[in-house]
């Protein structure tokens, strides 16, 4: 019966990489691109800014910690940079992406100069110390003020909210205080909204509902040179109408946390977060990439990588999942050269 079930997993995850198409190519707006994610999306997506400022303007991070926290050690990464034992060591860490931006082993941090970085977590999350969060608002604070030209970089840390290790959304209800599968905390709170105006401004309109189209994508068409990036075979991206008609579009990279892969929660995290109707009222478009549990390398739980199982150089601009991201962008539309 096991090898039974084995086999039919196996069969519906490849039925499902046969079936996904390549990303759309949109009119993307180069300016209004941008990463968010929660928990180790939230790693990821610090990654992602300070490997490609000069792709992602924005980044919003829901209950993570300092960029290049864990430095290639899981032990690290489960103590200093979730319990906060010891407290991670932000002036070091700041020292350190200074000295790795000079080396092109990230992006140029004067790229960050108008950046927009939101950093947002729960006073009751047990699972990534709040202590852990306000050390990644410490990082980029540390940078704006002690880096020459990032002044104008928007820093805001919104702390002061009591919900567990989730994502905050908009209807209420029993599990704020809880972390629990789908880790969607109906919290009256909603996540999704505050990310986007701070990342992109009031919004333009009201939008009720979401009406675009969610689909599928062949993530494996994307690997950077035919390398595996430890993700599944397949991805989502939500299109707004006006951006499936060709209109000019922002974009919205959401980095879903550990066991909230669409493997772990089905379509919840891409439908229920809350991104898609302010895509729609944005007009911006939605990726949502997903990562794959595995035992060798140790990754049991789907996270993304940021402890090192895809290699030592994996929050770098040659980690094989940053590499991934940066072409699929370049894959939606970013322009050449940018």
């Amino acid at each position: 019966m096991k090898w039974c079930l084995a086999v039919a997993v196996l069969f519906a995850a490849t039925a499902q990489a046969d079936e996904a198409a390549p990303l759309p190519r949109l009119k993307l707006d180069p300016a209004r691109v941008a990463v968010t994610g929660l928990s180790s999306g939230a790693y990821m997506a610090t990654q992602a800014q300070l490997a490609w400022p000069e792709i992602f303007h924005g980044a919003a991070m829901v209950a993570g910690g300092p960029y290049g926290c864990a430095n290639g050690q899981l032990n690290a990464a489960l103590g200093s940079c979730m319990k906060g034992v010891p407290p991670p060591d932000v002036d070091a860490l700041v020292a350190r992406a200074e000295q790795r931006a000079k080396a092109g082993e990230i992006g140029p941090l004067a790229a960050l100069a108008h950046a927009r970085v939101y950093l947002l977590h729960g006073r009751a999350d047990a699972t990534v110390a709040p202590a852990v969060a306000e050390a990644g608002a410490a990082f980029y604070r540390k940078l704006r003020d002690g880096v020459p030209g990032l002044k104008g970089m928007q820093v805001v840390d919104d702390a002061g909210r009591d919900f567990a290790h989730n994502l905050p959304v908009a209807a209420s209800g029993d599990d704020c205080g809880k972390s629990e599968s789908p880790y969607l905390g109906h919290c009256g709170f909603d996540a999704a909204g505050a990310i986007f105006a701070h990342l992109y401004g009031p919004p333009p309109r009201a939008v009720a509902a979401a009406k675009g189209q969610l689909r599928t994508f062949d993530q494996d068409a994307l690997r950077p040179a035919g390398a595996d990036a430890f993700m599944a075979p397949a991805g989502y991206v939500y299109l707004p109408p006006d951006c499936a008609a060709g209109k000019p579009c922002g974009l919205l990279v959401a980095f879903h946390g550990c066991r909230q892969n669409a493997e772990s929660v089905g379509e919840a995290f891409v439908r229920d977060a809350g991104f898609n109707r302010w895509a729609d009222a944005y007009d911006v478009a939605v990726l949502y990439p997903q990562t794959r549990a595995s035992f060798a390398p140790l990754n049991p739980q789907a996270c993304w990588d940021w402890w090192g199982y895809s290699g030592s150089n994996y929050d770098t601009r040659q980690g094989v999942q940053l590499r991934w991201l940066a072409a699929a962008v370049r894959a939606v539309g970013l322009p050449d050269g940018k």
